[in-house]
């Protein structure tokens, strides 16, 4: 029963740290939202049904049993204060981002220009944001999940966003290791939820290799970023070119039918 309690939890995490409501779940389920609250608060699920879950959280079970015994205490994502307090020093963010890539303190006073005390005092100062753990010898341990995501337009994906706008896109995407790929079309808001749901996993197997390969020398290992977009969107070039919705008899516009957009893919 404990370890049933703690995939619960785990799962409430996830919802809560995606933005995902019980009104949502219930929709996808087919189900009252009355009824999926009973679930969540008495239990009850069959193993079905929690699979059907993850699957609207884009997790699986395998990863909230993860994260469950990692710690009860560890969150999927940071408040607005703490994304705050790390964005106010470069040094601090490049710890950070370190940390999240399981390198080490030797490792990070070989590659970046940083004391070995100055790395001390900077990962003390995500210790006492609660970041990260401080271990003997030196040793770093993470206290966020192996989901966890910057906020959704928070300081630091804010930061990340205007970089990629400059540096990320500067890139041809025609070398080795390289992809970029650029498709548009007409979409349901249920095929719009199912593709979110598979990015969402993806983005679950990315931190799975990451986790897998953190063993490996950091010679073996380059920064490596995966950037992965969806939204409801036209080129204002395009919505400039859209002609006036008429209006009906009684003053209600007619929806018009939209074009194909197959020759961007």
């Amino acid at each position: 029963m404990a370890e049933t309690a703690l995939l619960m939890d785990a799962l409430k995490r996830t919802l809560k740290a995606r933005a995902i409501t019980y009104g949502h779940v219930a929709q996808k389920l087919g189900l009252s939202e009355a009824s999926v609250k009973r679930l969540f608060s008495r239990g009850g699920f069959t193993l079905e049904r929690f699979v059907d879950v993850c699957n609207i959280a884009g997790t699986t079970v395998s990863e909230l049993a993860r994260d469950s015994v990692r710690g009860k205490d560890d969150v999927s994502q940071l408040t607005l204060e703490q994304e705050r307090a790390i964005m106010s020093d470069r040094k601090l963010l490049l710890l950070a981002v370190c940390a999240l890539n399981h390198i080490t303190i030797d490792e990070i006073v070989a590659t970046y220009d940083v004391t070995k005390a100055d790395c001390v005092k900077l990962l003390l100062k995500l210790e006492k944001i609660r970041f990260l753990e401080l271990l003997p010898e030196n040793r770093i341990r993470l206290k966020v999940t192996h989901t966890f995501s910057w906020l959704p337009n928070g300081p630091i994906q804010q930061y990340f966003k205007a970089k990629a706008q400059t540096e990320y896109f500067r890139a041809r995407f025609d070398q080795s290791h390289e992809v970029m790929l650029l498709v548009n079309g007409l979409l349901s808001n249920g095929t719009q939820d199912r593709l979110i749901s598979k990015l969402r996993r993806l983005a679950n197997e990315f931190a799975d290799l990451h986790a897998d390969e953190k063993h490996l020398p950091l010679g073996d290992r380059r920064p490596t970023t995966l950037l992965l977009c969806l939204r409801p969107w036209e080129l204002d070039d395009f919505k400039e070119l859209r002609r006036a919705k008429p209006k009906t008899s009684r003053g209600v516009a007619a929806v018009p039918v939209a074009a194909t957009a197959r020759g961007w893919q």
